[in-house]
């Protein structure tokens, strides 16, 4: 079996051990971004695994031996699904192998917000402590996070860890989701399930935890922003689409919301015009939440498993045969 590995430097930067998928097969690995050579390499391929490389009707249609995609990736609306299903591409992408990391980044946020940890360490090294007349100085307000209330828009798995965190920490955890759970008795604290509006009324920090779907592209926008205190923070590590990046620019810039901290935007890397770079009062990491190194470890593991089950002839991880 011929496999096509496209973007391992996405998820390979330091030497992770890939052995186990390269044993189920002949394995290629290509870097290039350029979507022709991309194609050329994939025509003969009976497996191609991806991370974020977008799959379109042409590119699957140029696949003629193409059996299965493999995503690095818990995500899959970068792949054409009804494509892949008419064309009999199996699709299998890896669910949960990120949860621990991007809840843990979550709450950085979050405590960065509360601490102010970044300005004030970058203040000391300018100097500004050896400046001080006094042991100490003030240049941003400390709050903790006890009796603080979290809004999660999104429960499942990563909105989940996020909310025991939160909740370890004393704060109040509010859940807004599509599905409420009919039985709780799995969540050991206190959670109140709300609107959308009741949730962006009442929260301290909001935290965005769903996938992008038709129903939450630009879920967070102008008219939901005007929803939130404006003391409140707005966190996002599920996909930059869920916001409406100028809406929350403006938001920002205005004081209408007091700050946010973004891991994903709607158009990867970042581009020149991003309006975030005119953004006040954000923090921005280059959508590295899932990618804490156990996790990658966990990732590669788990496609090894999903190609091995397709070999076998067993369902695993198949996306392609969810519901359109």
């Amino acid at each position: 079996m011929k496999i096509l590995f496209l973007e391992r430097g996405s998820v390979d930067p330091d030497g992770i051990d890939l052995s186990a998928i390269e044993r189920l097969g002949t394995i290629r690995y290509l870097e290039s971004l350029d979507r022709e050579e991309q194609i050329c390499a994939a025509s003969d391929a009976d497996v191609l695994i991806i991370n974020k490389t977008v799959l379109t009707r042409e590119y699957l249609s140029a696949c003629p031996k193409l059996k299965c995609v493999c995503l690095l990736a818990t995500g899959y609306n970068n792949v054409d699904l009804d494509a892949a299903r008419e064309l009999g591409i199996a699709v299998c992408n890896v669910p949960g192998y990120s949860t621990d990391a991007v809840a843990q980044l979550t709450l950085s946020f979050i405590l960065n917000f509360a601490t102010h940890l970044v300005p004030y360490a970058e203040s000391v090294r300018d100097g500004a402590w050896t400046r001080c007349r006094s042991y100490t100085y003030y240049g941003w307000e400390i709050r903790e996070l006890a009796g603080k209330t979290i809004g999660i828009i999104g429960f499942g798995n990563i909105g989940k860890r996020v909310a025991a965190l939160a909740h370890a920490f004393g704060m109040r955890v509010l859940v807004h989701t599509r599905t409420v759970p009919s039985d709780r008795s799995g969540i050991p604290f206190p959670v109140s399930f709300l609107t959308l509006s009741q949730l962006l009324q009442e929260s301290d920090f909001v935290s965005l935890h769903c996938p992008l779907t038709e129903q939450t592209r630009s879920l967070i926008n102008r008219e939901t922003i005007a929803q939130m205190k404006k003391t409140a923070f707005l966190i996002n590590t599920s996909r930059g689409a869920v916001v409406d990046e100028q809406a929350l620019t403006e938001a920002l810039n205005s004081g209408r919301i007091a700050g946010a901290g973004i891991d994903v935007l709607d158009r990867e890397p970042m581009k020149s015009d991003c309006p975030y770079r005119n953004a006040k009062n954000m923090l921005i990491t280059p959508h590295i939440a899932w990618a804490a190194r156990e996790a990658r470890e966990r990732l590669i593991a788990e496609v090894a498993e999903n190609l091995k089950a397709f070999q076998n002839g067993e369902l695993r991880n198949r996306v392609d045969i969810l519901r359109s």
